[in-house]
């Protein structure tokens, strides 16, 4: 009704009461019919907002859906790692939201598209927890059963609710005696809404199926890892002997085969889960396809209190079941290609093997003690029987379903058949093909026989010569598209550097810290430091400036990463933060704790004059910090006090190293010899990049392993020509576990011993 409605119901009840010859009885229930139309009305209409609200979720699931399809594209990854779109609570939170169609009991759904948004709602339902399953092996231990429990909630709420429906006449609406029908003569849409209930039950319990095989997987696959790791390094001689970039990157390569092979979220993708989920997901998609074949003919067929967002939601959950459904389509013919022989083919189809890690997890609580509230020994031998007896089902049960999962995988195992006569028919062919796969024999067996780095469950089953390739190419495509992305403005300033002397000079032990306690030193804080003076002097060319800052800006990207490798205590960690906030200072706004840079005043003019305004003013915030009381000191206090510390330090080191010839400095004699310790200080630092690759080529997390050893290929290619330019120089005699901190380089710059 429009605003109005009051005022016509009004003058409708008056029409009613003038009727003489009605009976009060039937006047008072049609003007009470008549109010609760009005009253329907009026709260139907915010639903057009929530149609709206929903449609807006279900975009959001879309658009993470074509990141992570992206994702794999752009990366070659044809088993589409989850990278932006997994199951947590937020996800969950906005998935629930998408799905508020089918969960809707009250709302009647009278016209096509009503019906058909409903139904599409369950198939986007079966494409989000087809594409989610390799996401599962991301998680913990307790992070898998929260989501597991939360997941299955909303699945088995979404069921119940739509059989509700079937049940009530919402799904199949009957308007005027006519049946709406989407799928051919005679059928409604019970049967449709039934075959999706059915297979969202199964994804449901796909998912929770391989949850339990992933917890054992992942401590079958461990101590694999391990033997591998330390085969590797054997191997390439990392644990001694210097690194070179030639050695680093093999190592990078073995350790990324390792990772890749034994990564959750690709074992997870080749299992047989996966692929039984794929086509179910090609299924729930090739029915939604028809029916909206079927619904494009009326698209303006809705009559729900949605409107016409009704129509937005359909076409937005239509976009992500087509795109969506990419993803697990594509693991069931990848994890096939990459993984499995034709042998293995074969003895698949022969007999379905359930191996054993699918059900250990279930046996080892069927055989573990279970605490019991009570003491009467009758009711803890009952509690215990009863618990064999549910986990003997569940194993059984466990079986049942691996066991259907290898048979719907049969589906896309034959057309890997026909796609692997008709290649071998090709290479036969094609003579160009076959001199292409010696090639590809030629260079594998060049890189050492990469294949003893494979990790995988079964142990019978081989990796496809073109998988190890494929795992080979990635990698080095990652190096070769790092190694156009060198730090060339730091390049340029390590060519100042001929040694480490700068090490040695930057701060002198004969000024004490002013808290008048010892205190630590990292890498970067003295760099920002030393660089801060350097801007700040005048009559240096603004070009000169700008590189020194370009240079130190993207020295200090890989100084964190050295210092966040080995300098990790708290106290490190304080240094580093406050030259963190001193450098976004610097750099962006040029100031110094607040101070602008290069606007002295009329006074501070020479090079002793600004050294001894830095020294003045660093000494007044450490004693202006120091006389606050403790409960008044913050983050933002301490790291000023650090800060401070550091240029009271250098400066006065400065100073004494010129004694009475201060006077005799100039500007650009300072600035020369500011930039020669700050490069001095930089190639010391990176020194320890190889140490830093290795280390992040091996992560303890099993999770975390392929960020970190992508990172660690990422970066051996950006910094291959530093490395390459520090490696024929002498480094102190200092234990390798001494070289990441820069006050053991300093001690032994001052004082070397044999």
């Amino acid at each position: 009704m429009d605003s109005n409605a009051p005022f016509h119901l009004l003058q409708v009840s008056k029409q009613l009461e003038s009727c003489t010859s009605l009976p009060k009885e039937l006047i008072s229930s049609l003007e009470g019919l008549v109010y609760e139309s009005y009253e329907a009305s009026r709260f139907s209409k915010p639903m057009l907002w929530v149609g709206i609200y929903m449609a807006l979720a279900s975009l959001l699931c879309v658009l993470a859906l074509m990141a992570d399809l992206l994702h794999g594209l752009r990366n070659r990854k044809l088993w589409f790692p989850c990278k932006y779109f997994t199951i947590n609570a937020a996800s969950l939170t906005v998935i629930a939201i998408a799905m508020k169609l089918p969960m809707d009991l009250n709302n009647s759904m009278p016209g096509k598209v009503d019906q058909a948004a409903k139904l599409g709602s369950m198939a986007f339902m079966c494409t989000i927890m087809a594409n989610l399953l390799p996401s599962l092996s991301t998680m913990d231990n307790k992070e898998l059963l929260t989501n597991i429990i939360a997941l299955g909630v909303l699945v088995i709420t979404l069921v119940v609710n739509v059989c509700i429906q079937i049940k009530t006449g919402v799904v199949s609406f009957i308007e005027s005696g006519r049946a709406i029908h989407l799928v051919g003569r005679g059928t409604n849409l019970h049967a449709i809404a039934i075959i999706y209930a059915v297979l969202l039950m199964m994804l449901l319990i796909i998912h929770t199926c391989t949850s339990l095989a992933i917890l054992k997987s992942k401590q079958i696959l461990e101590p694999k890892y391990q033997a591998r790791y330390q085969m590797a390094l054997k191997d390439q001689e990392l644990q001694q002997g210097k690194l070179t970039v030639e050695k680093l990157k093999q190592h990078v390569r073995n350790c990324w085969i390792m990772e890749g092979t034994s990564s959750p979220q690709f074992m997870t993708a080749c299992s047989t889960t996966s692929s039984a989920s794929g086509v179910i997901c090609a299924i729930s998609t090739a029915i939604h396809i028809l029916i909206m074949l079927v619904v494009s003919s009326d698209m303006m067929d809705y009559g729900s209190d949605y409107k016409w967002s009704i129509l937005v939601i359909l076409i937005t959950q239509f976009i992500g079941v087509m795109f969506g459904s990419v993803a697990p389509i594509s693991r069931c013919f990848a994890s096939l290609s990459f993984k499995l022989s034709i042998k293995w083919i074969c003895n698949h189809i022969k007999v379905f093997k359930v191996e054993s890690y699918w059900t250990q997890t279930l046996s080892d609580w069927k055989h573990s003690s279970l605490p019991s509230p009570f003491h009467n020994r009758k009711c803890k031998i009952v509690i215990q029987k009863l618990k064999i007896l549910i986990l003997t089902f569940l194993v059984g049960f466990q079986k049942g379903v691996v066991v259907t999962c290898k048979m719907i995988g049969l589906v896309p195992i034959f057309f890997v058949i026909i796609v692997f006569y008709c290649r071998q028919w090709l290479k036969v062919m094609l003579d160009a093909s076959c001199i292409a796969i010696g090639e590809s024999v030629r260079q594998l067996e060049q890189n050492k026989d990469l294949s003893k780095y494979v990790l995988q469950l079964e142990e019978d089953m081989e990796f496809a010569e073109k998988t190890l390739k494929g795992i080979l190419k990635s990698v080095n495509r990652v190096i070769q598209q790092a190694e156009k992305h060198q730090p060339k403005h730091l390049l340029k300033l390590l060519e100042k550097s001929r040694g480490f002397e700068g090490v040695e000079r930057y701060n002198s032990h004969h000024v004490p810290p002013l808290s008048g306690e010892e205190s630590l030193d990292c890498w970067s804080l003295p760099l920002v430091t030393l660089t801060t003076i350097a801007i700040s002097l005048p009559n240096i060319q603004n070009d000169i400036v700008d590189s020194l800052l370009s240079s130190v800006s993207e020295g200090l990207v890989y100084v964190k990463f050295v210092e966040e490798s080995f300098n990790t205590t708290d106290d490190y960690v304080s240094i580093q933060k406050a030259a963190k906030t001193l450098w976004l200072e610097v750099e962006i706004y040029h100031q110094w704790l607040g101070n602008k840079l290069q606007k002295p005043a009329h006074q501070v003019n020479t090079v002793q004059q600004i050294l001894q305004w830095f020294r003045d003013a660093a000494k007044n915030l450490v004693a202006e910090v120091q006389s606050m009381d403790i409960e008044g000191r913050n983050d933002d206090s301490i790291s000023k006090s650090i800060s401070a510390n550091s240029m009271y330090r250098i400066t006065q080191t400065i100073l004494l190293s010129y004694h009475a010839n201060i006077d005799q400095v100039s500007h650009e004699e300072l600035f020369e010899q500011l930039s020669s310790t700050i490069s001095d200080i930089l190639a010391a630092c990176l020194t320890n990049l190889p140490q830093v690759i290795a280390i992040k080529c091996h992560k303890s997390e099993i999770e975390k392993r392929e960020a970190s050893v992508h990172a660690a290929a990422q970066l051996l290619g950006e910094t291959a020509q530093i490395i390459n330019s520090l490696e024929d120089r002498e480094l102190p005699s200092l234990n390798q576990n001494e070289l990441p901190f820069i006050d053991k380089w300093s001690a032994y710059l001052k004082h070397p011993f044999p």
